[in-house]
Parts: C-alpha cells; structure tokens; sequence
C-alpha cells in the first residue's frame, strides 16, 4: 500500500530543527523531501557530543530529523543555482523553509518568484514571529520561544523558579504546525488546484498549545502560576510522591481515583477522615495527605507500586529514562521506533507516533551524507555528467 504522500516533492531549504522536523514528517508519509544544503553542509551535522558521528556528517541530533530524506548541495548565491532551483520548483509539490523574512526573496526565491513558475505550488515559511509584525526580524530559537510564550511561566517550582522543558518544544511544535498546515494546503490544492503560501510562526504555534492556559485567563482573568509537577486541575493527588526507592507521579484527578488510591494504600480509614472529605479540604490540608501517601509508598519500590496502583484505578508512572521507555514491553511491542539498517549498524530513531491502517508512516533510508543525492536530481532535472561536473569545477554544488 502506498503511503499518504507518495509522488508528493518537497523542496526542503530548512536547517536545525522546526523546519526540517516539519519535512521530515512529510517524508514519513512518502514525500521524495530533496534537502537543499550549502556546499558544507548545515551545522548540526556535526557535534561535540560525537566525534565518530560528526566525522560522518551525520550527528544524531541531525540524523533525526533528517532522515528518509535526499540531499543536493547547492550555493544558492551563484548565478547557476537559479536555473537549478527554478527547476526543482517547477517539479515540487511544496517548498519549505526556515530563513529570516527576506533572506529567500534577496535569494530570488520567495514565494512571488516560485509561484510565477508552478502557480499550484505551496510555499510554507517558517520563522520566530511570522512574516509581518514588529518583531517580524527577530531571531528564533527554541529556548527564546519558551521564555516569551508563557511556557516557563508554568514549568519550575516556586521555590527554584521557571525552567525550560527539557528538549527543544517550540521548534518541534512550530514544525508539527507546518506539517498539519502543509497538509491541510495539499488536500485543499486537490478540490481547488491551486497552491498558496503558509505563515508559520513560532509562538504563535507554542500559543496555539497553550489553550487552556491561555482560555483560563482570558475568560476568568485568573493568571497561571508555576505548576511543579502538578497537572493542570492542580489537585493534591496530581503530584510528584517519593517512595520506598524512587519517586511516582500521581495523576489522580477524579473522586473514583482517589478511593481507589486510598484503597490501594491499604488507608481506607483515610476515606472518613473529615480534614479530606472534598477536594477543597485536600487542598488545606496538602501536607498532611502527602505525609500519609508518602509513608505508605515507603513499603515498597515505585516500580512495585506503580503496578499495584494502575491496577487499582489510580493511575501513576515512574519516572524513566530516554533509555528505560525505549526498552518498555508496550514501545517494543507496538514497534513505536523505526529501525534501520545502515552500513554503521542497526539505527533506532523515533517515528510518527501514530498508524494507519493503509499506508503507515515509515523510514526507508537513514539521514543522506552531504550531497549525497546532488547527482542524482541534477540528472533527473536533465543535466549531463560533463555539465554536473562543470557545476562541481565553479563550487555551485
């Protein structure tokens, strides 16, 4: 069966990673997704955390978002890189990318230029605040986003103060934004044959997770504050708890819940207990319902507890590692991570997160090497062996 996108080209200028998270998306779906580099290849590339996979090109950080895809190098400000890239455009499907407002129109290739070649492409532009507003120009990294978008308004603790999320949120939801906006813009082309240009913000991606917060304040005018490790109701028994080795998160929300929790515990005793009769009195008296729940999960491992307690209808998890969730019976179950065999080894890297029943989401090929590919879509666009390597001799690829 044949996957979603298949047949559909992307012409891919993103670097780092909101772009090319977005593209990569695609390329699990079937997009033939042809990265556009600089002829020494984009910065992530290479790390210090790695000197065998930096010598290689092909650093874990870019290897996964980049990979399923091809690569063509290209110095986009030769003259005879214009001929190149209005050919690709002329073949694409969608052509995305993550500059500055400007950089691509100073190049020749803003959507304007494009469009006028391949009226049905779609064009998707990925930036930090947008292509207008006052702030359009500023520049876009994730840790940034997180400060200004009210993200680290709620991450942290009181005590200790905002924090950042622990992995790059905002890039990845500016890029799970574009790949739905890009979607979207390819079914709409199939009823109208038109293509268009997609705007995509940063923040204003981060805001458009950020609902809930966002509606509490705007319908009631009570401003969120730093949440710890509480869930969004901020209920007692939605919190962090240490037990005999190892800490639990509780997401006990509902009345049910928390009888089966207490049950669990072996303190129904504490069900008639008036100081916790409603969840306005668990709030008072927080403390004294943690020191109840803490030395009763003191008996045993959180491991142990955890089994005991999902079982019962009180749902918490321990916490685990990247590693530990990679090894869980439900991850290896489900086959959640792709695995590919490459000439370094078996590679295992995260995929789509969910199925179809016709047409899955897959990995074909690990991330491309630098240039991998120029060859071979040069050729497709009709160029020669002698005229690619003229190209090669004049350093446009």
């Amino acid at each position: 069966m044949t996957k979603p996108f298949d047949g559909v080209r992307v012409l891919d200028f993103t670097q780092v990673l909101a772009g090319p998270y977005a593209s990569y998306q695609l390329a699990l779906l079937g997009a033939d997704v042809i990265k556009v580099e600089r002829r020494e290849g984009e910065d992530t590339r290479r790390t210090y955390l790695s000197k065998e996979w930096s010598a290689r090109g092909l650093a874990p950080f870019f290897q996964a978002v980049n990979a399923g895809k091809r690569s063509l190098t290209l110095d986009l400000r030769k003259p005879q890189a214009t001929a190149i890239i209005e050919g690709l455009a002329a073949q694409a499907d969608i052509v995305i990318e993550n500059f500055r407002p400007g950089v691509m129109e100073r190049l020749g290739f803003g959507y304007t230029a494009l469009c006028a070649i391949n009226p049905r492409l779609i064009y998707c532009a990925i930036s930090a605040f947008g292509q207008t507003g006052p702030e359009r120009l500023g520049s876009g990294y994730d840790g940034k986003i997180q400060a200004m978008s009210g993200i680290m308004a709620l991450t942290g603790h009181a005590a200790t103060g905002p924090t950042r999320v622990g992995f790059a949120l905002c890039d990845v939801l500016a890029g799970a934004t574009a790949a739905f906006a890009l979607s979207a813009a390819l079914f709409q082309r199939s009823r109208t044959g038109r293509g268009q240009f997609i705007d995509v913000s940063m923040l204003e991606a981060a805001l458009a997770y950020l609902s809930g917060p966002i509606a509490e304040y705007t319908i009631t005018g009570q401003e969120t504050s730093l949440a710890g490790n509480y869930a969004p109701s901020r209920k007692p028994t939605t919190n962090l708890f240490k037990a005999g080795t190892g800490y639990l998160l509780f997401a006990v929300n509902s009345e049910q819940q928390y009888q089966c929790l207490m049950k669990a515990l072996g303190r129904e005793d504490v069900l008639a207990d008036p100081r916790f009769a409603r969840w306005g009195l668990r709030k008072k008296n927080e403390e004294a319902l943690r020191r109840i729940i803490e030395d009763a999960l003191a008996t045993d491992t959180a491991q142990a507890w955890e089994k005991k307690l999902d079982a019962a209808g009180a749902p918490c998890a321990t916490i685990r590692s990247v590693e530990e969730i990679m090894e869980h019976p439900q991850i290896v179950a489900r086959g959640a991570l792709e695995e590919l065999q490459t000439p370094y080894g078996p590679l295992r890297l995260a995929g789509a997160g969910f199925r179809l029943a016709h047409g899955s989401p897959r990995l074909e090929h690990m991330a491309p090497s630098l240039g991998q590919h120029t060859d071979e879509v040069l050729g497709e666009l009709g160029y020669d062996p002698k005229q690619i390597a003229r190209l090669r001799d004049d350093e446009v690829i």
